[in-house]
């Protein structure tokens, strides 16, 4: 079987007999969604033992392990982590190799894996740290590594913990090197990271787990709220798509989703391209997070005749499968009755204030729906998403698109300004300016891809 990882124990024969929802160990069903308990407490409390396996990237075994390495020089404990973006998952094809020592300015001493993972483009690496208590984590972090941290913490770890909070909860210290490598890691606590990847309370750690990352500790709460995260993301992608599209049209608008309202890609301080780089260099890898998903929904499919056991689909980063979906109302309404609840009630707020629905009538409706007396109910659409599920579909996407903006635009804002008290001036300033060259380099290759695309037809003409 091919949808594997090496942290989970071989599947058992026969499990996979079934690919419709309903088996409790199948590993596409969705009825887990009806009982969702966060209350869990280990990984054997989840709907089964294969869940969430699409979570888990393959990357080498060498590199996972040095990062592996770096966490244990933590004493303070971390419950949950993962690292990710372009250190680890590269979002442009290799360039020219470069001197030992260019590539030792970044990493002073890297190990031998992420030479090569890196190759000619050394850059740093970016991780979230899950905690259980932030306060006494960084108590004992600052420490251990007080030179990790801003003049801030002169203030005690109590006011670091207060800084945290501010915005989405993530305190970075920036520019750090553990175990001879440059990372940045993000801490936050576990509870803030659930509460984001199960309601879309501000899309900020949600955001980031919608692309592929290396889980290198894991936890069950965070898995099963991730599970809903990432099939929200497909549902929402399926509001903004038509008919019929591609695979890496469904990746591209479901990358993009926490970018709608970053205040960094409308300033010159984000490569504009940086969507296309991130799914045209990791097709692979959204393949294996989000195919098994399309399996459980039962409004969208592969046209093209495609198999999850199948290496040369599976393992092809050049392959595009064709998609559609289902169009019926009541498919759609279903829809946007399982979207994440804070989001959920955000895009509601819009379509009351433009169907002209009575507070009164509106709070009703939302009471009969509510999905939270602890009753075991399938979440199916009512009248209300059925109207916004009938929607004009440009406008449908346009309402969404400013829900999801609307969202992410203040925390992500938030947690740039709070780059100035985490990071302290020095280092702010040189994160600055990598961006502005992300920016300039980005804006040159597209450029390059005009002229190169204009060329052609000075011929034909």
């Amino acid at each position: 079987m091919v949808f594997r990882f090496d942290d989970f124990p071989a599947e058992p024969t026969g499990s996979r007999k079934k690919e419709s929802a309903g088996g409790k160990f199948n590993l596409y069903g969705d009825e887990w969604e009806d009982t969702v308990d966060f209350a869990i407490q280990g990984f054997d409390e989840l709907p089964h033992r294969l869940f969430g396996v699409n979570q888990h990237m393959i990357i080498n075994y060498e590199l996972k392990e040095a990062l592996r390495m770096m966490l244990r020089q933590f004493n303070a404990p971390i419950v949950y982590c993962f690292a990710y973006g372009s250190g680890v998952f590269p979002q442009e094809r290799p360039g020219r190799s470069i001197s030992e020592a260019d590539f030792r300015a970044v990493h002073p001493r890297p190990p031998e894996a992420l030479v090569k993972a890196q190759g000619g483009s050394p850059k740093m690496i970016d991780f979230i740290f899950g905690v259980t208590h932030t306060e006494h984590w960084h108590s004992i972090n600052m420490k251990q590594h007080r030179d990790h941290y801003s003049g801030v913490a002169s203030l005690g770890s109590g006011f670091v913990s207060r800084v945290q909070k501010w915005g989405a909860g993530v305190y970075f210290n920036p520019y750090v090197e553990v175990s001879g490598m440059l990372v940045k890691y993000g801490v936050t606590s576990i509870d803030n990271l659930v509460r984001d990847l199960s309601t879309w309370d501000n899309l900020y750690l949600a955001g980031r787990l919608q692309k592929p990352v290396k889980i290198l500790r894991d936890h069950p709460q965070v898995r099963l709220a991730n599970q809903i995260n990432l099939i929200a993301a497909v549902r929402t992608a399926l509001l903004l798509l038509p008919s019929d599209f591609t695979e890496a049209d469904l990746y591209s608008t479901i990358a993009g989703l926490s970018y709608l309202g970053d205040p960094r890609m409308a300033l010159p301080t984000e490569n504009k391209s940086k969507v296309a780089n991130i799914v045209s260099n990791n097709m692979v890898h959204f393949r294996r997070l989000y195919a098994p998903l399309v399996r459980t929904l039962p409004n969208v499919a592969f046209v093209d005749p495609v198999r999850l056991d199948d290496e040369s689909w599976i393992l092809n980063p050049d392959a595009n499968a064709r998609m559609q979906q289902d169009m019926d109302l009541v498919k759609r309404g279903n829809m946007v009755r399982r979207l994440p609840g804070s989001f959920r009630s955000r895009l509601y707020f819009q379509y009351r204030k433009k169907f002209g629905v009575p507070r009164d009538e509106f709070d009703a409706m939302m009471e009969a729906a509510s999905d939270s007396d602890g009753a075991v109910k399938r979440r199916q659409a009512g009248e209300f998403e059925k109207r916004i599920a009938a929607d004009d579909t440009e406008h449908l996407k346009k309402i969404t698109r400013q829900v999801i903006k609307q969202t992410v635009n203040w925390p992500s804002t938030s947690q740039s300004i709070k780059g100035l008290i985490m990071g302290g001036f020095k280092k702010s300033w040189r994160y600055l300016g990598e961006k502005v060259s992300k920016w300039k380099k980005g804006r040159s290759e597209k450029k390059s891809e005009s002229k190169d695309a204009e060329k052609p037809q000075k011929k034909e003409e």
